[in-house]
C-alpha cells in the first residue's frame, strides 16, 4: 500500500540535478502568462469601452467572465488534477487558455470577447491551481523555497509587464494583440513542461466529487457579481438588484450547509477551525479585495480624468507592482527572522497609507505624484503576500499543505471577483451621487470632479478594508501570545 506514490517522488528526485529547473521554467512561463493576463487587461478596460461602445458596468464583466471562472473553479480543479493526474490536467488547461486567448484577440463584439474570456479563465484555473503543487512534486523540501520563489518572481513580473506590455501594444497595435501575444507563450510553456515535467499518475477518489457545492459556488458568486455590476446601472433599490443580491446572500447559506454535511466537500470547513490559518485566509481575500478593485478603478482615473494617454498609464500602472516584486523577497526573508504575522502587518500597515493618499487626490496628478502614492501599495503588497503565505502554510501540517495552496489561490482570485464590483459599485454611486440627476449610463461622461468624487471614495473604502485586515491579523497575534 506505500508503494505506489514511490515512483513519483523518486523520478522527482532524479530529475534534480538538471530537468527540474527546465521543467520549473514551463510552469514559470504559465504563472506569468496566467497574471499577465489577469492585468493586462485592466489599463485596455477604457479602450474597450470605446471601442465597444458600451457601459462602465458591462466592460467590467471582461475581468470579471476571466476571474469569476477562477473562482469558482479553484478547488475542483485541484480535485480534478488529483484523480487525472496533476501535469496532465495542466496541460490540459494550458492548451484551453490559449485556445481562448485566441478566441478573445478575434471577439467581434463586447458579448463574445466576455464569453471568451471565461474560456480563458476555465484554462487559467488549472494553471493557478496546480502550478504550486507540481513544484512540490518535483522538487525536494530542500530546494523547494528557491523553487517558489522563483514562481513568485514570474508572477510579480506578469502582473508588473501586464499593464505596461498591454499600455504599448494597444497604442502600437490594437488591443486585440493583447490577447494574441499568449499564443506563442502558451505553446512554448506546453511543449517544456511535457518535456520536462515527469509524468503525475492520477489516484483513485476517495469520494465523488463534490458537484453540488461547487454548482452553488458558481450561482452564488454570478448573482453577487451580476448585482454588484447592474446595480450601478439600476439602482441598488431595484427588485431585480435585490433578488440578486439576496439569492448570492442563499446561495452562501445553501454553500456551507452542503460543504458541512458533504462526504467529500469540495472546501472542507474543518480547516478553519486553525484560527491562525483562517485568520492569513481572511487577511489574503481582504487585501486582494482592494487590489482588484483599485487595480480596476485606477486606469480610468489616469486616462479619463487626469489625461495620460494609454502607453503612459500602462507605465505607471507598473509601478506598484514593480516595487512589490522588488520587496516580495525581502518580505520573505524578514518573515523567517523576526516573524511572519510582523512583516505581514507592516505590509498592511504600508497599503493602508498608500489607499489613504488617493483619498484626497485631484483633477490634476504628476507622473510622479502617482507614483508616490501607488508605492505603498505595493510595497506593502509585496512584505504582505510573501510573509503572509508563508504564515498559513506553516499553520497547517503537512498532509494539509495541498488544501492550503489551493485555499489561498481561491483567495486570491475571490478577492479580485468581489473587488472589481464592489469598489466599481462605490465608485459609480458616489459619482452619480455628487453628479445629481445624471443617468447610470453616462457615468464615464460625468463631470471630471463627479468622477474624483468617486475615486476618493472607492480609495476610502478600500483603505478601511485594509485597516481591518491589519486588526483582524493584530488580534490574533496577541490572543496567541504566551501567557
Amino acid at each position: 500500500m506505500a508503494q505506489p506514490p514511490a515512483p513519483p517522488r523518486t523520478g522527482s528526485h532524479a530529475l534534480q540535478t538538471t530537468r527540474p529547473w527546465l521543467g520549473l521554467s514551463g510552469i514559470a512561463m504559465g504563472v506569468f502568462m496566467f497574471t499577465l493576463d489577469a492585468s493586462i487587461v485592466n489599463v485596455a478596460l477604457p479602450t474597450l469601452t470605446k471601442a465597444f461602445d458600451a457601459a462602465f458596468a458591462t466592460v467590467q464583466w471582461v475581468v470579471l467572465a476571466y476571474l469569476l471562472i477562477a473562482t469558482a473553479l479553484v478547488l475542483a480543479a485541484a480535485w480534478i488534477g488529483d484523480r487525472v493526474g496533476k501535469k496532465r490536467a495542466y496541460l490540459t488547461g494550458l492548451s484551453v487558455f490559449t485556445l481562448g486567448s485566441l478566441c478573445c484577440g478575434l471577439a467581434p463584439s463586447v458579448g463574445w470577447l466576455i464569453a471568451c474570456r471565461a474560456l480563458q479563465g476555465l484554462g487559467a484555473v488549472f494553471v493557478s491551481a496546480l502550478g504550486a503543487a507540481i513544484v512540490g512534486e518535483i522538487f525536494p523540501p530542500q530546494a523547494r523555497g528557491r523553487a517558489m520563489g522563483l514562481v513568485g518572481s514570474a508572477v510579480f513580473l506578469g502582473v508588473a509587464l501586464g499593464p505596461t506590455v498591454g499600455g504599448l501594444i494597444i497604442q502600437l497595435a490594437g488591443w486585440r494583440w493583447m490577447f494574441l501575444v499568449n499564443i506563442p507563450v502558451g505553446l512554448a510553456a506546453f511543449v517544456v513542461i511535457h518535456r520536462f515535467i515527469p509524468t503525475m499518475p492520477g489516484r483513485a477518489a476517495a469520494h465523488a466529487f463534490d458537484w453540488a457545492g461547487t454548482i452553488i459556488a458558481c450561482a452564488l458568486l454570478s448573482a453577487l457579481a451580476l448585482g454588484l455590476t447592474w446595480g450601478q446601472r439600476d439602482g441598488f433599490d431595484s427588485p431585480r438588484i435585490l433578488a440578486l443580491l439576496g439569492l448570492a446572500a442563499v446561495g452562501l447559506v445553501a454553500f456551507l450547509l452542503v460543504e458541512s454535511r458533504a462526504a467529500g466537500p469540495t472546501l472542507d470547513l474543518r480547516v478553519f477551525r486553525n484560527r491562525p490559518f483562517a485568520t492569513g485566509l481572511t487577511m489574503s481575500l481582504l487585501v486582494f479585495l482592494v487590489l482588484g478593485g483599485t487595480s480596476f478603478l485606477l486606469p480610468f482615473y489616469l486616462e479619463i480624468v487626469a489625461g495620460y494617454p494609454t502607453a503612459q498609464v500602462g507605465l505607471l500602472m507598473a509601478v506598484s507592482p514593480v516595487a512589490g516584486g522588488m520587496m516580495a523577497p525581502m518580505g520573505g526573508a524578514l518573515a523567517d527572522r523576526v516573524g511572519a504575522r510582523r512583516v505581514a502587518l507592516a505590509g498592511l500597515a504600508l497599503m493602508t497609507l498608500g489607499c489613504a493618499f488617493f483619498v484626497s487626490v485631484g483633477t490634476q496628478l504628476s507622473a510622479l505624484g502617482f507614483a508616490l502614492r501607488v508605492a505603498p501599495i505595493g510595497l506593502g503588497l509585496g512584505l504582505f503576500n510573501a510573509a503572509n503565505n508563508s504564515s498559513v502554510l506553516n499553520a497547517v501540517e503537512r498532509e494539509r499543505l495541498g488544501i492550503a495552496s489551493a485555499l489561498l489561490s481561491l483567495m486570491r482570485t475571490l478577492g479580485q471577483t468581489t473587488g472589481v464590483p464592489l469598489l466599481g459599485a462605490v465608485f459609480a454611486l458616489a459619482a452619480l451621487g455628487h453628479a445629481v440627476g445624471a443617468r447610470h449610463l453616462a457615468l464615464l461622461t460625468l463631470p471630471v470632479p463627479s468622477l474624483v468624487q468617486g475615486i476618493h471614495w472607492a480609495f476610502a473604502v478600500a483603505a478601511a478594508l485594509v485597516l481591518f485586515a491589519f486588526a483582524a491579523g493584530a488580534g490574533d497575534g496577541i490572543r496567541r501570545k504566551p501567557g
